[in-house]
């Protein structure tokens, strides 16, 4: 501050005073100097011409002691040092001085030549010479003058120094004190104030500074506090919040921030976010700006974050453009959001979702999400996909007889089993149940895929184990091939599928690779389906009768009631393809059930006609139709058409009692007390169907019709034994007081070979074929004219 303010004011006062007072002083004193030089010129000259006058004579005299006189008279003068008289001959050379002629360097001299009036005339005689001094500026100056000067100088020198001790006192003071107040402000950062006190300028700026300094302070304390509730809020917040700059660098970061990711601030500050992201998500970190321009200011991105220790951890940047919200201050604020759970939670959700929980196969879910992308790769790299679908044949009665545990065991074995004969970029999936799907890519796709199901198939000639028993099982498999039998995932799960029911329907316990063919018989199927629903609606579903006559006499004893669908359009239609599709849609036991009332009320029509009052009408029974209300239904249908229980006759299948379910059996035995009879139809073609007969209460047994053809049809040994088979199965019969049928009796030996072996009772094309009722009432009553006839 010295050397800047207080250093120009001398500079501007020492200006001022060269600029005014010194030219004054100059030419004052240049003034007095010349007047004096003047005054001194013409006294000296005035010397010179009088006493050059004077030593004319003595000089011409030679006159010594005259010329010293004159020289002693010349240097009494004040203004005269020296004095020197020459002659012309040079023998006088007389010199007065005063000071040190070698001081003669400093003085001036002047000159005047001495002349004599001779007779001759004016005679130059000599010279004289004066030393005076050279008058300076102050030489000619003279006490009073001398004085005033004196005052003069000291009253500037007064007034100089009061002008600089009153800028010390008035500004230099104040500003230095001002100087001391901002400097402590700038290095200690608290707000000093500026001790001066007075009505001046200098007092109001000290005054105004203060007043400024109090509010700074205020404001300070304002912005402190709100810094430290927001330091503390950035801080204690338990969320992971961090700032970014404009060039996404890190610019702070809150402490719960760094006590999750492990860093140290200083290790973090002013580094890129980037380098924390993991290499592989980079890329999608920086294109987050780009994709979340129509989001607005809020940017959600999902990355992968190295921690300090080395962990990988998923989290969720929810990030807010500052300069979008506040307009001014550049960069972003994100909160971090530790999601790996989260996301492994997910991803256990998905997998949980695309997976079979007893296999950990693919599910349905994701088996098509594996198909979808196996065939996109597959139309790249262009070669084939195949798939086969391969269903258990018969794990129902696993799950019946030997509960669902031994299913799923079973299930599990398969799956262990098919495990080692797959390749690494082969797929397995459980579609649900005992079905499952293998997706097989790649240029061999096809030739593997035949072998697998072949290996597949040959498996099941090792028996799988259940609680400790050994369970023999078959496999149908359907194969098909993309893109050769289809376009699309969805097709070609499709026709696999449609080939392995053509594999089921043709026999099960083997493989099927799609053929068109199928496709005719699966929309054949389907045409099926659709005109089951329609009849059922419609009741389109008659029963016609068959007669069951007594072997001996050929009288009928009773009728079969056989299912036939009158079509409309198609006209009547047999039950061949009707009831294999109705079993495995479920709509059995609706179709049982409309046979039932339609043979019930046939029944009773029947019984009008002489000598039928007696006979009885078998119904067959789908397990579907064991119902708890089953019992209820039958007494009212009985009551109904006034028929005796006894003449209803329900025919059950191994289907029926092969599951030993405990509520059919109670079914049955309320039936059998009802006073209806139970016939165990087609004997001899299932498991265990003599154990059937002591279990359930079987009243009569229908030998199935392969092992009446059998017996004149067949030569050799296979005659023979089926001739040993029909008469056990009628000696067992008999023994157990059941009734024997043989069905499909189409000729005169048959019958008489039956009639040999103690057969009760025939059914078959060699009595008559099944016929609608108001046919059968017309027959019957024209054979009963018949016989009366000829009895008359």
């Amino acid at each position: 501050m010295t050397r800047s303010v207080e250093s120009r004011f001398i500079a501007i006062i020492s200006s001022a005073l060269l600029v005014v007072v010194a030219p004054l002083f100059t030419l004052f004193l240049a003034l007095s100097s010349q007047q004096a030089a003047k005054n001194q010129g013409e006294h000296v000259n005035v010397m010179l011409i009088t006493n050059s006058q004077a030593l004319g004579k003595p000089l011409w005299d030679l006159d010594t002691d005259s010329i010293r006189q004159i020289a002693s008279v010349l240097i009494a003068d004040s203004a005269i040092f020296g004095v020197q008289i020459n002659d012309n001959t040079g023998k006088l050379n007389i010199a007065e001085v005063d000071v040190n002629p070698v001081d003669f360097r400093g003085l001036q001299s002047i000159s005047e030549p001495i002349f004599y009036k001779s007779q001759q005339g004016m005679r130059n005689v000599g010279s004289i010479t004066v030393y005076v001094p050279k008058l300076g500026w102050f030489s000619a100056l003279h006490e009073m003058e001398m004085a005033f000067i004196s005052i003069f100088i000291i009253a500037i020198l007064t007034v100089f120094g009061a002008a600089i001790l009153g800028n010390r006192v008035m500004v230099i003071k104040p500003l230095m004190r001002l100087t001391a107040a901002i400097e402590a402000t700038r290095r200690l950062g608290s707000r000093h104030h500026v001790d001066w006190r007075s009505n001046d300028e200098m007092g109001r700026l000290a005054k105004s500074f203060n007043e400024m300094q109090s509010l700074l302070e205020r404001e300070e304390r304002e912005l402190k506090r709100a810094h430290q509730q927001t330091t503390e809020i950035y801080n204690l917040t338990p969320a992971m919040l961090f700032s970014l700059d404009r060039n996404d660098q890190i610019a702070a970061v809150s402490d719960y921030w760094l006590l999750a990711t492990g860093y140290r601030r200083d290790d973090v500050i002013n580094r890129p976010f980037a380098d924390l992201v993991a290499p592989a998500d980079r890329e999608i970190y920086h294109q987050r700006k780009v994709q979340g321009k129509s989001s607005g200011p809020v940017i959600e991105v999902t990355v992968r974050f190295l921690c300090a220790d080395g962990r990988m951890i998923d989290v969720l940047i929810v990030e807010t453009e500052l300069s979008a919200a506040s307009g001014s201050i550049p960069g972003s604020l994100s909160v971090m959001t530790d999601v790996t759970e989260l996301k492994q939670s997910e991803l256990r959700n998905h997998q949980q979702a695309i997976s079979d929980h007893l296999t950990g196969l693919l599910n349905r879910q994701g088996f098509e999400a594996m198909l979808d992308r196996k065939i996109a790769e597959a139309d790249e790299a262009q070669t084939e996909v195949a798939c086969l679908f391969v269903d258990l044949d018969r794990f129902k009665a696993i799950n019946d007889n030997l509960g669902h545990a031994a299913g799923d065991a079973i299930l599990c074995q398969f799956v262990e089993r098919t495990k080692p004969m797959l390749h690494e970029n082969d797929s397995a999936s459980r579609l649900g149940g005992d079905e499952f799907a293998i997706l097989i890519a790649g240029a061999d796709a096809q030739h593997r895929a035949i072998d697998l199901a072949q290996t597949i198939v040959g498996m099941f000639e090792v028996p799988f184990c259940a609680h400790g028993t050994g369970v023999r099982l078959s496999a149908s498999i359907g194969l098909a091939f993309y893109p050769t039998h289809a376009a699309s995932a969805a097709e070609l799960l499709q026709k696999s599928d449609m080939a392995m029911y053509a594999r089921k329907r043709d026999g099960k316990n083997g493989s099927q690779v799609y053929d068109p063919a199928i496709l005719d018989q699966t929309r054949e199927r389907a045409e099926i389906e659709s005109d089951i629903e329609a009849g059922i609606a419609a009741n389109w579903f008659e029963a016609h009768f068959q007669p069951i006559v007594d072997i001996d006499t050929g009288v009928p004893s009773g009728f079969e009631a056989l299912m036939r669908m009158r079509h409309p359009r198609k006209g009547l239609l047999s039950p061949a393809g009707i009831i294999s599709v109705a079993e495995e849609t479920g709509t059995i036991g609706q179709i049982g059930n409309l046979i039932l009332e339609e043979a019930m009320a046939n029944l009773a029509r029947v019984s009008h006609l002489p000598g039928m009052e007696e006979t009885y009408v078998a119904v067959n029974f789908s397990p579907l139709q064991f119902e708890p209300g089953l019992l209820a239904r039958l007494a009212g249908l009985i009551g109904r058409h006034g028929i005796a229980p006894s003449r209803l006759v329900i025919e059950i299948t191994e289907a029926v009692l092969m599951h030993d379910n405990p509520e059919i059996r109670t079914i049955l035995n309320d039936l059998h007390n009802l006073g209806c009879r139970i016939a165990l139809d087609d004997f001899g073609t299932g498991y265990s169907s003599l154990s059937y007969m002591s279990r359930f209460p079987v009243d009569i047994v229908k030998i199935d019709q392969s092992f009446i053809r059998s017996l004149t049809e067949q030569a050799g040994d296979i005659s023979t034994k089926n001739r040993m088979l029909v008469e056990g199965i009628s000696a067992i019969s008999h023994k157990m007081n059941c009734k024997v049928v043989a069905e499909g009796v189409e000729t005169e030996d048959q019958r008489a070979l039956l009639r040999q072996m103690g057969i009760d009772y025939a059914q078959g094309y060699l009595f008559s074929r099944p016929r609608e009722i108001s046919e059968l009432v017309s027959a019957l009553s024209a054979r009963q004219a018949e016989v009366r006839s000829m009895a008359s």
